[in-house]
């Protein structure tokens, strides 16, 4: 995790010396009063860190739970509270805090980060209450407040925990459509895939989740067998027809993994068989009319060329 002290201390430096810059700028030039535009332009820089501090540490908290998963990072805060030895009084402020952090969360155009928090918590509430229940230091009715509260925290963290892997694997989803590149569209799916797997890892029969993966791995598997049928193409274009077949043959191995529906995998492989059917049709006619294959050609032409200049 990237240190927040670390990015406000960055932050304070670079306004500082932009402000330096700016006031020796301008009493060179014979500004009467520098410090204040140097000063105002400093101002803005701190407050555009400011603002933009809480984005920046969302989404590296939440890089961090991916790399190195949920459970883990859940066990480590609820030792934490458990060294503290909350208090019954204690638990349920904590619950009242989680359920008004809940509602604020489920307000709309909240970010999917927020969710995560609150799963957080919710996660470290019931690792707490679990240890105080087993230490026997509540009476009965103070026990049995504490599982009615286990409950509705339970409710909340699934809750909590499936729209932030909803909603975050969609905009990863969304966010590896719109590149350009293979290797990014792919890289970017596969984080949302890591994404819900840390979902399933707690939640392993959720069917919605389920069926995000496999529309994701199928979208994985059509980028894939997209990229080798532009390059088969391309090599056909050029009339390298033994590269173009290799080609379509990739495209082939990827099409056939479990991830592709059955509809679109017979589709798919009727019409690059079709390809490679009218590929191997050009090399058998190139070969019955005395032809070679593409090297062959290029050591032919060069040989025409020398042929030529010589006479």
């Amino acid at each position: 995790m990237p240190s927040s002290t670390g990015y406000m201390v960055v932050a304070v430096i670079v306004a500082l010396g932009l402000f330096l810059g700016l006031w020796w700028l301008l009493v060179s030039g014979g500004d009467e009063a520098p410090w204040l535009p140097a000063g105002l332009a400093a101002s803005v820089v701190l407050l555009v860190a400011l603002s933009a501090r809480e984005v920046v540490m969302r989404r590296a908290w939440t890089r961090y739970l991916l790399e190195h998963g949920i459970q883990r990072n859940s066990k480590r805060g609820s030792r934490e509270n458990q060294k503290r030895g909350l208090s019954a009084s204690a638990h349920s402020a904590a619950l009242r805090a989680i359920q008004k952090r809940s509602a604020a969360a489920d307000m709309p155009g909240a970010v999917p980060e927020v969710h995560l928090d609150v799963a957080q918590l919710c996660q470290d509430y019931l690792s707490s209450t679990d240890e105080a229940l087993r230490s026997g230091s509540f009476g009965s009715e103070k026990g049995i407040a504490l599982r009615a509260g286990q409950e509705r925290i339970r409710t909340l963290h699934k809750h909590h925990l499936l729209t932030w892997a909803r909603d975050y694997s969609r905009a990863l989803t969304w966010e590896a459509q719109q590149r350009s590149r293979t290797w990014d569209k792919i890289e970017t799916a596969s984080k949302a895939l890591e994404c819900i797997d840390s979902a399933l890892r707690l939640y392993p029969n959720e069917l919605e989740l389920n069926e995000s993966k496999g529309a994701i791995r199928e979208f994985i598997a059509s980028v894939k067998v997209a990229h080798w049928v532009e390059l088969a193409e391309r090599s056909a274009f050029k009339k390298q027809y033994r590269r173009a077949i290799d080609r379509y043959r990739d495209a082939l191995y990827y099409l056939n993994g479990d991830e592709v529906k059955e509809e679109v995998r017979i589709a798919g492989t009727r019409r690059i068989e079709g390809q490679i059917d009218e590929l191997r049709a050009r090399l058998r006619a190139r070969r019955e009319a005395g032809r070679f294959d593409e090297e062959s050609e290029s050591e032919v032409g060069f040989k025409d060329d020398s042929s030529a200049k010589m006479s």
